[in-house]
């Protein structure tokens, strides 16, 4: 009996847990049906990736969509354009809007604007607060929601943990892996004249490499002394990676491409404030120390941290000028490029933008191109050449830092669930995402 498929995918490299292979993939009900030679087998539809890659779909573990509160600047609708027409097929979206995602209420309204407006797939981090810690457990296991997020460091929006009480409330209450920014606020209001007026190259002094360790060795021992897990968001200094490599049994490791890719001063030479974001862009050496986190494995995952402002906004002086990039849309063509330069293998690629999520967050269905799970595949061609463009940017921001960057190596297509949503820059059909599922709920 042929065995028949709603869409056959045909020779394409895979790219999985078993290496690399030119072969086909079936897809079956909007789940990976079958990986192999279907030559045979009838589809609904098939789609030739002869000369692709077929990478597990590309996971944003860290975007802002600004949504509610901030849809000037992207919402939920322009910030998942965004992410499919780079390759994107899910992200964790994070809690810091206005209001602030700090209730179930909250995240349900998230849950309500998402519904028939985001193309890719999608869940929402709940906030930390010292009125809600107690209520955390509950919260992060709620339908939709990939975890807590805790600012130790005052950031974009209202949300901070600064004191050590409230942090080790917020601990004892959560049973998943909760995200910090870590920088230490105290240091930072005790540094704040050190940001100088017009001077971006300043941000990077003010908000500096101790600033950032001091408050990941607070978050490390609080860890410990609770026995909880901890993912430490765009680690930026080399001292942070040597001290989580000695703690992997109980933190993870996100970077981001911006601080792999752009570092000071000849970041803000060239960007002025486009180039600030917490916590800053640093010299060569930190952002060599990040490339050997990712040789070694103390990295797990990269996210983008895309968090856009308006232009008009950012062009104010410094410090009036807020802080933050976009970087969802970028995220897989830069990285492509760090892999055609040599820095970067493609299978680890993979592990960092798919196989690492699901490894800390426990997706249900997510995070690898096998049968059974959800047929999320991002295809890409390693061998094109391409601009990256302000005019290429689905983000309401309208603007990148990677503005004519020549890099190789180009998403081609996002498949979400079996369905094609975005071919060669042209986003098909309606919004359709849908919220992710876990295992620990």
């Amino acid at each position: 009996m042929t065995d028949t498929f709603d869409l056959i995918i045909r020779d394409g490299t895979v790219v999985n847990h078993d290496g690399q292979l030119i072969t086909d993939i079936g897809v079956r009900d909007g789940r990976t049906a079958a990986i192999g030679d279907l030559a045979g087998a009838d589809a609904g539809e098939r789609l030739d990736a002869k000369g692709l890659h077929v990478l597990p779909g590309v996971i944003d573990t860290q975007v802002h969509f600004r949504e509610p509160g901030g849809e000037a600047k992207e919402d939920l609708a322009s910030g998942s354009r965004a992410a499919v027409l780079g390759g994107v097929t899910a992200v964790f979206e994070m809690p810091n809007t206005n209001p602030s995602t700090i209730s179930e209420q909250a995240l349900a309204d998230k849950l309500d604007r998402a519904s028939g407006r985001m193309y890719c797939d999608h869940a929402f981090y709940v906030g930390a607060t010292a009125d809600n810690a107690a209520d955390l457990g509950e919260l992060e296991r709620q339908p939709g929601c990939c975890g807590v997020k805790v600012f130790m460091g005052s950031s974009t929006g209202s949300l901070l943990v600064a004191d050590d009480e409230t942090l080790k409330q917020v601990l004892r209450h959560i049973n998943r892996r909760a995200a910090f920014h870590s920088e230490d606020e105290a240091r930072l209001r005790e540094r704040q004249a050190l940001a100088e007026t017009g001077k971006p190259h300043s941000h990077a002094i003010w908000r500096d490499d101790m600033t950032a360790l001091k408050s990941t060795q607070r978050l490390l021992k609080l860890a410990r002394d609770a026995g909880k897990r901890v993912h430490v968001l765009h680690v930026t200094t080399k001292q942070e990676i040597d001290l989580l490599a000695q703690n992997k049994d109980l933190a993870s490791v996100e970077v981001t491409p911006q601080h792999l890719t752009l570092y000071a001063p000849d970041c803000y030479d060239q960007l002025g404030t486009l180039a600030q974001m917490n916590p800053p862009l640093r010299t060569i050496d930190h952002q060599t120390a990040l490339w050997r986190g990712i040789t070694d494995g103390t990295v797990d995952v990269v996210g983008s941290d895309h968090a856009p402002h308006l232009r008009e906004e950012k062009q104010k002086i410094y410090p009036q000028s807020p802080s933050g990039m976009p970087g969802v849309q970028t995220l897989l063509p830069i990285l492509l490029d760090h892999v055609n330069g040599g820095r970067l293998s493609l299978d680890r690629l993979v592990d960092l933008t798919s196989h690492g999520a699901h490894r800390l967050f426990g997706f249900a269905s997510k995070g690898r191109l096998a049968v059974g799970c959800d047929a999320d595949y991002t295809l890409v061609d390693l061998r094109k050449e391409r601009v990256i463009e302000n005019d290429w940017i689905a983000s309401k921001c309208g603007w990148t830092p990677f503005d004519g960057r020549k890099v190789t190596g180009w998403p081609v297509g996002t498949i979400i669930r079996g369905r094609k949503v975005m071919w060669e820059d042209e986003i098909l059909g309606q919004p359709n995402g849908q919220p992710i599922r876990f295992q620990e709920i």
